[in-house]
């Protein structure tokens, strides 16, 4: 069963900022019914009409100050329902945790192999009742603090030692996914074990993928002590990527095209969006190509790049995130421009005289697939640190050119 419905959107105020300029007719909008599957196309426009900016309201950390207000490394953080701020700073191996006004309330965890302390501490969520989880895949545990003050609590899991770049995620049920190295198989796959709100294993999923397999860069040869093939994925070839919903579903796509999947009880709510991908210029393809081919004439001396070819434009999105409102965030891949690099060293070839930048922008949907518009972040805000978004605000982490990093809350500003 298929069907149709085309919509031009009317124009939905949202607590942005103030603008007093006429409202935009809004987004043009098809809606396709395929099965259990709901299509949402956005053809042209969007609710907000024009780009949004983040506006800073408080920031956390200092250069000179008290001890508390310095960070070392931020790795992960998290807000909860009264805009508490939970910051784990990796290389002090404890998560400090400021008010709403960015206030000092207090340190959790330390280094130790205690109750309450951490081998590694590598990142953070909360639940719903506003418990803290910290995964420490060092001491294949995971740590609790809460609800009440003073109280704590530990969940095992075994991820076999294995650290994770991976974000902590919860759902509105409770429940806890960990994503870690699954020790049935031999390759470094991935799955997420489910945990259920006092840490109970209910259930290990299989880490979502995708059939499609990403061109490949093949480097074969004779090397000291033998024979060895190295695989690398082209550059700007699309990679499949996917994260956890606040409803417990999974959010997935594969950034070939402009397309998205929210599974949800009765079906699949597919997002699309009518836009054009981002070119990959010449020189920044080039720049690619010889970086890769440099990195693998290390390990293969003589060997040469034989294909396939760079892309002639970039995949449409990067990461997949989801807001605590259930929003989803789309970090996009830009066009790049040339920066030169201050740090060029002619003696070294490894040093390239210009660098390629990308300006940071993320599409923003409701969870109904209603697209709100394009947000595009002040400099220093770095998306290496997962942001926490919640309705008109986002919390993330910052860098000024010295290296210091500040946890920022902003308000999302159309127009701005």
């Amino acid at each position: 069963m298929r069907s149709l419905l085309v919509l031009a959107t009317p124009f939905i105020p949202a607590a942005c900022g103030t603008d007093t300029s006429p409202a935009p007719a809004g987004p043009e909008v098809v809606v396709e019914t395929i099965g259990d599957t709901t299509v949402v196309r956005t053809l042209s426009g969007s609710v907000w009409g024009a780009e949004a900016t983040l506006v800073p309201e408080i920031s956390v950390g200092e250069v000179d100050g008290p001890e508390e207000y310095l960070f070392g490394s931020i790795s992960s953080i998290a807000v909860d329902d009264d805009h508490n701020v939970y910051v784990l700073d990796g290389q002090a191996q404890h998560v400090r945790v400021f008010d709403s006004a960015g206030g000092y309330v207090e340190t959790l965890g330390g280094r130790g192999e205690g109750p309450g302390e951490f081998g590694y501490a590598e990142a953070i969520a909360l639940l719903s009742d506003s418990r803290l989880l910290v995964r420490d895949s060092r001491s294949q545990r995971i740590s609790v603090f809460g609800p009440g003050r003073g109280q704590t609590d530990q969940w095992g899991f075994d991820a076999g030692n294995s650290g994770s770049n991976h974000p902590l995620h919860t759902d509105v049920q409770g429940r806890t996914y960990l994503i870690t190295r699954d020790l049935s198989s031999t390759d470094w796959v991935m799955h997420i074990i489910v945990l259920g709100p006092d840490g109970t294993h209910l259930d290990t999923l299989p880490e979502p993928s995708s059939p499609y397999e990403p061109p490949l860069v093949v480097a074969e040869g004779e090397v000291e002590g033998g024979y060895a093939t190295y695989r690398n994925a082209v550059p700007f070839a699309p990679s499949f990527q996917w994260t956890v919903h606040p409803s417990g579903h999974m959010v997935t796509g594969l950034p070939a095209d402009y397309r998205i999947d929210l599974a949800r009880d009765d079906g699949i709510l597919r997002i699309e969006r009518n836009t054009d991908p981002a070119a990959v210029h010449a020189d920044e393809g080039a720049r690619q190509r010889d970086n890769l081919e440099r990195r693998l004439q290390a390990n293969i001396p003589g060997w040469s790049w034989n294909g396939p070819p760079i892309p002639d434009h970039k995949p449409f999105f990067r990461q997949l995130l989801a807001g605590r409102d259930g929003r989803i965030w789309v970090r996009l891949w830009t066009e790049a421009h040339r920066v030169e690099n201050t740090d060029h060293d002619p003696e070294d070839p490894r040093s390239d005289p210009v660098t390629w930048e990308e300006p940071l922008r993320y599409d923003v949907f409701e969870p109904d697939g209603t697209y709100l518009g394009v947000v595009v972040p002040p400099g220093g805000f770095t998306p290496y640190v997962n942001p926490v978004f919640d309705g008109d605000h986002v919390w993330g982490v910052t860098r000024d050119a010295l290296g210091v990093e500040r946890v920022v809350r902003f308000r999302i500003v159309v127009g701005g």
